[in-house]
């Protein structure tokens, strides 16, 4: 059974994969009143403006919030649990938050932290995480 992974050919955001492919996190910011959106999207919240460019950022926040998986889960992800999901507030802008997962190394196992270290407001940075043909966001504590 395989994991669900992103459709990397989807037309809002082929360009944000395009960029984990490159190691660069890109975020989506409307042209006309500078406003960073995430997930991508065809029209700006703000002011409804359908014009937008791709800025990279930092790949620095703090974790907003975070939930321990135990069960029910899909098959393929049975051998994980428990593993833990962060909400990931980026440093660019209080309302661009993501979501992924908390490894202690680019290449580590979804399920390598004890959730009973993750702390609310803790620094992380991304890393790219290669699965199959997708390079997912995923975060590390910031090195101090």
């Amino acid at each position: 059974m395989s994991l669900l992974l992103p459709d990397l050919e989807s037309e809002d955001g082929a360009e944000f994969w395009a960029g984990t492919s490159r190691g660069e996190l890109l975020i989506q910011t409307c042209v006309s009143c500078d406003t960073p959106r995430f997930p991508p999207r065809p029209m700006c919240p703000q002011c409804q403006s359908l014009d937008f460019s791709w800025r990279q950022a930092s790949g620095k926040g703090k974790i907003w919030s975070f939930v321990v998986v135990h069960a029910p889960v899909l098959p393929a992800y049975q051998d994980l649990v428990p593993y833990s999901v962060i909400v990931v507030e980026l440093d660019e802008s209080p309302n661009l938050r993501m979501v992924g997962n908390l490894l202690t190394r680019g290449d580590g196992p979804i399920n390598e932290i004890d959730p009973n270290t993750i702390v609310i407001g803790e620094s992380v940075e991304v890393v790219f995480k290669k699965v199959e043909d997708v390079a997912l966001p995923c975060w590390m504590r910031s090195k101090k």
